[in-house]
Order: structure tokens, then sequence, then C-alpha cells
């Protein structure tokens, strides 16, 4: 461990310890100022003030809800548009607005934390202590001139509790109803002493650890079997070869056709099946693919609070998250290695270098077609492939506020170090020596059992002993300010003002080691990129109650960029309260974000270096009248139809030093109303529009349209597809608007109890995409359009047209009870099959039901029990090539129906 993450723990421990030491009875502190600072202003006031469209969800309500993980939390938002359950490496993110998750800003605390190191454009929340939490804050209006100009898509914040005092134990299980994997466990420790109120101090800390194991796609095979893929238009024996198990040959002479000794036998169960289209096997995907990758999160959260006077209170905070995601993926196969300079070639056979030559010694059954020629072996591991990825992030925050004079201040210190590391675990090969093996005739590509010879020699090759592969670290490293007092009398009250500034520096720092050169499946070119950036900041707000109806409020930011000069972007919002049942509010503002370090100076390559995540026809070498179609094309003479038709292609992604900032305007109005006592509804517009989005082109812009972008196609002399060349770049735009929508109604009654009544709706009204500057604009609404995550995937946003939370809830004396629905609309699918007959397929709407109930009567004990998705709802098929699964696993989950127990011991 570095000399900088012992400084963090032992700064940490001192403060804590002398906030324990702190018990002077002396030091009193004054009463709670009524007053608070709320997510969106610099300004304490009382939350009912606040003239800007904030969500608020308390940390008791994730129980309430059968929550378990602050993915769950995020998708219940139908401001978000997420990933969840999150298959990425880099953990769960949040996609607010579907502007990409690097255009939301996540707080904790209200201050940034060092972002997920390999991306460095967003937070992983796996990594944030779910039990210190007291109540998540998001603020639906974006471009925020208090946090940071860059949070085009709202702002999150976590916020911790204020302090603790006692012990709490909490121990959580979810057992899906099906057998196989998806399964659950959590445990979770509070612990904490001293009163601020009483004796001016407080220490706690909080430990949390989560698991969830791996479901494999074998666990729900019948969402994605051959019928269910055959009746989308997908039939997984529609592909015409590739790396397979038993291995697929293919001739190096004449039309160079592609054959498997085992065809004719239906190749290998469960490894492979007959390809419908040549006289090869495909790999089964139930057999390789994964629903959910199992991963594993322990936090750890302590803070420290010392009253030094009523106006004068110090506090110290560390926290720490730990993470471990097993990412699977296809086996290891014997194709070129593209990563050394010269390439190597795929393994080629011949009858005099190999037994195993079809009709040869070694029992392989004979191919008629062949007359002895060298054959290129595209071999497939049987057993499947995966890495370990491990994400340990790091806070330390020092914060010193009160009161002086007239002025409130606030102050501190913020250091984040965040560390991502990727091993090699399990089924990864030499590569290099995997072709020369299957060359020279010492390893059988066609059969599970080798002879004691080969298998020796397959062990003597295994790189799978979580040797590092990749290594990255971003830090951020800032001290901030705030100042803010009362000034004149104004119609409504008193002017406020707020002015402050912040100084941070970040770096990253990412090695991509040698191994990868050739580690095989996941070869890649090593390399080595660092770089950092200084940001200087300083804003102004003012407060202005006009009237006893109207607040207007002005806020502005100028920051200075090292790399990019001054920003300045102003924001400016109103509260119009004509009675008191009614209110008006609204917004304007302007945003700026700068590529990420990663984006503008991270690696870049001069070959391919990832493959395309879906099928496609190469368009020169497979032409076809449907180029949008995959597999709809036929290979030219000389060229292999395993290799350029439907087939994944090698790409090159990376950065980009050309990139410029891209800018946005933000616009919010609403309206609250509160038509009979303890109901409350409000309605608001927001619209964002953003120009030089900053993103890789997302495949289904090249998918759908291959011969407009043809200059991204690189080849050789020969006119074979080196790679497509897809780095971050400066694209077209976004324009997304819509209506949110919430409603909440509390009625009381003596005798039955306490009812509830919740509802939070987003409605889109516009989601308009600009691939190229000055292109078309295209509606992604409710279908697969041309927008994408930015650089963190390829695939396409889900902007559904509606989205929505309902919460019924109960309560009377010990026992309690809460029903909540998440739901989301259809949605037309990609409809780019070779089958004319599914290319009118909707995916159907989701609705995804919790229930739980909650009994408070024995002493210190509660008791929760659940059923999360009491409807059984599985997610919706897609025909879509981009979603290998056959269904959209980003836009719901595969565990299905399971039950969910938690006990909570507090004392």
């Amino acid at each position: 461990m570095s000399t900088k993450i012992h400084l963090l723990s032992a700064v940490t421990l001192a403060v804590l310890s002398l906030a324990a030491q702190a018990q002077d009875a002396d030091n009193k502190p004054s009463a709670a100022l009524e007053r608070v600072e709320v997510t969106g202003s610099s300004i304490k006031r009382l939350a009912t003030e606040e003239a800007l469209p904030v969500t608020s969800i308390k940390a008791s309500e994730f129980t309430q809800r059968g929550i378990t993980t602050l993915a769950d939390v995020m998708m219940t938002l139908p401001q978000s548009i997420s990933l969840a359950p999150s298959n990425a490496g880099a953990g769960t993110n949040i996609n607010l607005r579907g502007l990409g998750v690097n255009r939301t800003l996540v707080l904790l605390n209200g201050r940034r934390l060092a972002n997920e190191a390999i991306a460095d454009g967003y937070a992983n929340l796996d990594t944030i202590p779910i039990s210190a939490l007291e109540r998540v804050e998001v603020l639906n209006d974006g471009a925020s001139s208090i946090y940071g100009s860059d949070a085009i898509g709202g702002v999150v914040n976590f916020i911790t509790k204020r302090s603790y005092t006692g012990f709490t134990a909490t121990v959580q299980a979810v057992e899906p109803e099906r057998h196989g994997g998806g399964e659950e466990k959590r445990i979770g420790f509070t612990v904490g002493a001293g009163d601020i109120d009483k004796q001016g101090w407080n220490v706690f800390a909080t430990f949390d650890a989560h698991r969830r194991n791996r479901l494999a796609a074998s666990d729900r095979a019948f969402l994605s079997d051959a019928a269910a893929l055959t009746a989308l238009g997908r039939p997984p024996s529609a592909a015409s070869g590739g790396n397979a198990f038993p291995a697929n040959v293919t001739s190096t002479i004449g039309s160079k056709l592609t054959y498997n000794p085992y065809y004719a036998t239906g190749c290998l169960a469960p490894y492979s099946i007959q390809s419908s289209k040549t006289a090869t096997c495909v790999l089964d995907p139930n057999n390789y693919n994964t629903a959910l990758y199992g991963n594993s999160q322990t936090t750890f959260f302590a803070k420290g609070t010392l009253q030094i006077n009523p106006d004068h209170v110090l506090t110290a905070e560390y926290t720490r998250g730990d993470e471990f995601i097993d990412s699977v993926r296809n086996p290891a196969t014997a194709a070129a290695i593209t990563t050394v300079s010269p390439s190597v070639p795929a393994a080629v056979i011949t009858p005099t270098s190999s037994k195993y030559y079809p009709g040869g010694s070694g029992g392989v059954p004979a191919i008629a077609a062949l007359k002895g020629e060298a054959l290129t072996v595209n071999y497939s591991a049987p057993e499947i492939a995966g890495t370990r990825d491990n994400q340990i992030n790091q806070r330390l925050v020092i914060n010193d506020e009160g009161r002086i004079a007239n002025w409130d201040y606030k102050a501190g210190v913020d250091i984040g170090i965040s560390d991502r590391k990727v091993r090699l675990h399990q089924g990864i090969y030499d590569g290099l020596k995997l072709n020369q093996g299957i060359s020279n005739g010492t390893i059988n590509p066609f059969s599970v059992t080798q002879d004691a010879t080969g298998q020796a020699y397959l062990d003597s090759i295994r790189l799978d002993n979580d040797q590092v592969l990749r290594a990255a670290r971003s830090t951020f490293t800032g001290v901030d300010f705030t100042l803010s007092r009362e000034l004149m009398a104004m119609g409504g009250g008193n002017m406020a003002l707020a002015i402050g500034g912040d100084a941070h520096r970040d770096s990253t720092r990412d090695d991509k080691k040698a191994i990868g050169t050739y580690a095989v499946p996941v070869a890649a070119t090593p390399t080595y990129a660092e770089s950092s950036r200084k940001v200087y900041a300083l804003f102004a707000e003012l407060n202005m109650p006009l009237t006893k109806t109207l607040t207007v409020n002005l806020a502005a930011r100028d920051d200075k960029y090292s790399d990019f000069g001054n920003t300045f972007n102003p924001k400016a919002s109103f509260r119009f309260q004509p009675m008191a049942s009614l209110m008006f509010r609204g917004s304007a503002s302007t945003g700026f974000r700068a590529p990420t370090l990663f984006d503008r100076y991270g690696y870049r390559l001069p070959g391919s270096n990832s493959t395309t995540s879906a099928k496609l026809d190469d368009p020169v070498l497979c032409p076809s009248a449907t180029p949008s179609v995959t597999g709809s094309g036929t290979a030219l003479p000389g060229y292999a139809a395993n290799i350029v038709c439907n087939a994944t292609q090698l790409k090159r992604t990376g950065s980009n030093p050309d990139l410029q900032p891209e800018k946005s305007k933000n616009y919010t109005l609403g309206i609250v109303v509160e038509p009979v006592k303890n109901a409350t509804v409000s309605l608001d517009y927001w619209k964002v529009t953003m120009t030089d989005m900053i993103a890789n082109l997302p495949e289904s812009a090249y998918l759908a349209d291959p011969m407009k972008y043809l200059n991204l196609f690189v080849r050789d002399a020969n006119k074979n597809l080196l790679y497509i060349d897809n780095i971050t770049m400066n694209l077209g735009g976004q324009k997304v608007a819509g209506l949110d929508l919430s409603m909440s109604y509390v009625f009381k009654h003596a005798s039955m109890g306490n009812f509830t009544f919740g509802l939070d709706g987003t409605y889109l009204t516009q989601f308009d995409n600009q691939i190229d500057k000055g292109g078309p604009w295209v509606s992604n609404i409710g279908r697969f359009g041309l927008a994408s995550n930015g650089t963190t995937s390829s695939f396409p946003i889900l902007s559904f047209r509606w989205k929505h939370n309902l919460r019924v809830g109960w309560q009377r004396g010990d026992w309690s009870t809460q029903v909540t629905e998440v739901f989301n609309s259809t949605y037309q699918d990609q409809n780019t099959t070779t089958v004319a007959a599914a290319n009118n397929h909707v995916i159907p709407s989701y609705s995804l039901v919790n229930w739980t109930a909650t009994y408070k009567g024995f002493k210190h004990i509660t008791l929760i029990a659940g059923i999360n998705n009491v409807f059984d709802r599985m997610p919706p098929p897609t025909n879509s090539t981009l979603y290998s699964n056959g269904y959209l696993s980003s836009a719901a989950s595969p565990i299905g129906r399971s039950w969910n127990g938690r006990i909570t011991y507090e004392y």
C-alpha cells in the first residue's frame, strides 16, 4: 500500500481520536439550526423554500422497498436510465436523463469522490457505504453552478448520518425462487458514541459487506434458447461458424470454405450447436453467456465530529469501498494475435504437422471436401474465461464549519484515491503457445480429453493465476470554502448571499501490462498513459425574496481549467407562491464539460485493441442489398464467410488529443400544488440541449448505415479489414426534454393506521440525437436510436417514453407494509434481422413489483420479509444483435421472483 494511503488512514485516526477525547461538559452546542443546506444551493434555508426540483429518498425507505444495493436505488428513479444490475467491470453508475454516466455528478456529503480509475469519468456507486447513509438527494436540474458546471444531467448527493450513538447489526439475504445463481447476502454493522448536543462530540463507524453470486445464462436458459431467439428473428444457428469447440477448420486454398469434422454428428453439446448456414459448429450461448456477473462489495465509513464551541464544528470522515467483479466471457481462442508486431497468425495444421488433422491417425472424422491442404483452426477452448476486477476507492475529508460574525462558513479538504486492477482469473492461456501447440499437433482442438502430453502442455501455458493485466489509478485532491450571510431586508425577507470557491487537481494513470500481449481471450496491446489537470473555480449565489410570494435566485460559476482556460456559466431560478397551496418554479442555466483525462490523454494505439459488441457484415467484402441487416450479405470470392460476414470485427478505441469541451443549455419550469391536506402534486418540464457531444460513435450507427461510415473501416492493400476506427470524438448533439410528475399523499386514521401513497414518473417529450455536426436530428424516444452511453458503452440508450415508481404503504403499531412498482413503457425493437416477419417487433412494457412487511414488536429487533418481483416478470426479449443474451438485461433483472429477508438488531 502506498505512503499516501497510509497517510490518509493515519490522519483519519488522529482526528477521530481527537473527537472521542473531547468530552468537556462545558462545550455545550447550541440548538440545531432550523435552516439547512439543500442540494443545489449554498444558502441555508428551509427545505420547503427551495426553487429547484429535488428528489429525496430516506435510507429507511431502502429496506421498505426491498432494496439491497445502491444500484437498485438508482433504477427506481424515473429520471435514471442506468444499467442495472450492472455487468460492467467498472461497477455501477447512474445515468440521469439518458445523457450519459459522465454527465451525472455524484457527490458524497456535497463533495466529489475520485472517479472510477479506468474511464475516469464517473463514480462507482458500489464503493459508497450504504449503511452510513441518511438519505439520497437528486437534483433534477442540471448544470449546477454550485458543484460544477459539468453536471449537465443532474446531481446525485449521497448524504450520511450526521451522528450516531449505539450499535446496529443487520443481516439480509435474497434467495431467487429458481435454482442457480443470483443469490445475495448482506451484513452490516454501525457503532457510535458521544452526543454532540450534550457532550460536544460524536464518533461512529459503519461496515457493510454484500455479495451476489454469478447468474449464468444456463440458469435462465428459457430466456435465450433456440426457439426464443428464432421467434425474434435471431436463431443462434444462423451464425456461420467462427471459433467453436470442437474447432471449425477453414481451407487455405480455393474458396476458403469452413467445415467442422463433427458437424454431421450434431457438434458437441453443451459446447456447440450446428450452424444452419454452413457445415460448421457455433458456440451454444447458454453454455457460456452470463446473465449477471458475480461481485462482492465491502465498504467502511467513519466520521468524527467535534463541537469546539457553539459556532464552530470540526468533522473528519474516511470512506473506503472495496469491490470485486468477476467478468466472465467467452473462452480463449486460437485466433490471430494482433497485439504483437508482426501479428501472429491463427493456428494452422497439415496432415504432416498434426495427427489430429481430419481423417488422420488421431481419430478425428474425415471431411470429404478436403484434399490434404493446410487448414486454419478456428478453435475455442471448452472452458469459460474470465478476469477479476478489483476496485478500491478511498476518501478523506476534513471539514470546518460554523459562524463568524454574521457569516456562515464552511471550508474543507477532500482527498480521494481510486485504484482498479484487472487480473487474469480463469480460463486464460498464452495465445502464442496455444497456437503453436495446435499447429504442431500437441493439442487436440477437437476433443475435451487430451492425451497426457497435450494436457500437460495446456496446464503449462495457463495464465489464470491472478496476474495483473491492467492497473489504473485516479485521484482527486481539493480544497473548498463557502461563505454565506443575510443582507438587506426585502419585501419577502432578507436577501442572502453566498460566495465560494474550490481548487482541485485530478490525475489518472492507466497501465496495460505486457502480459496482455498474448493473454487470450483478453489480449491487448500494452499501453501506458498518465495525465493530470488543475481546476480553479469561484462561484456566487444571491437569493432575493422580492415579495412574500416571489423569490429570485441568481448564481454564477467561473472555472479555470489548466488545459482549456476559463468558462463562465450563469444560472437563474425563481419561486413564485401566490398562495400556501400553489407554487411555481423554474430555472435556466448553461453547462460546460471538458473531456475527461481518459478521453483526451488516455491510451491511443496505431491499430485495433477491441472488438465490436455486435456482429456485422463487412460492407465491402460481404456486400448486401440491405447492409443494415447483419447476416444478409454474401462473401466475395476468395474471402471466408465466417470472417467477413455476420462476425464480430476488430475495433480501435482510445483517446483523442483533439477533443473539445461540450456545452449545454438547461431549462426547467414547474408547478407544485397541495389540493388537499397531506397531499402534494408537482409537475416540472425540463429541457437540455447539448452540443459537441463527446462520445464514441455508437455501434448502432455503422450497423444501421455501414456505407455512410466507410471511412472508419481501415483496410490493408488487399482490402482486408484491419479494424473499425472508433476513437472518442466530438459528435453532434442531443436535445432531451420531458415532464417529471411527483405525487404524494398521507392518510391518517386513528384505528386503521396510516396509509401513504407516492408516485414519481418521467414522460419524455423529446430525445433527439445528432450524430454528425450539421446532420439530421433523429428521435430516440421508445426506439433503438443513435444515442449511446458515451465512452462507457456502445449500447444505445433505452429512452422509454414513460417510466414511473409507484409506492403504497400502511403502518399501524408495530406492523407496516409497502408495495412498490417500477414501470417502463413499450419500446420499438432494433428490427434489423434477416427474417422480414420479425422486423416489426415491439419490446413490451415492463413492470417490477416488490412487497415487504415489517414488524418491530420485539425489543431492539426489526424483522423485514418480502418478495422481490412478486409477479415473476422476466426481462423483455429483443432482436437486437447488441444484446447477445436475447433479452434487455440492461433494462431489467433476469433473476425473477425472489424471497427477501432482513433482521436488524439495534441497541
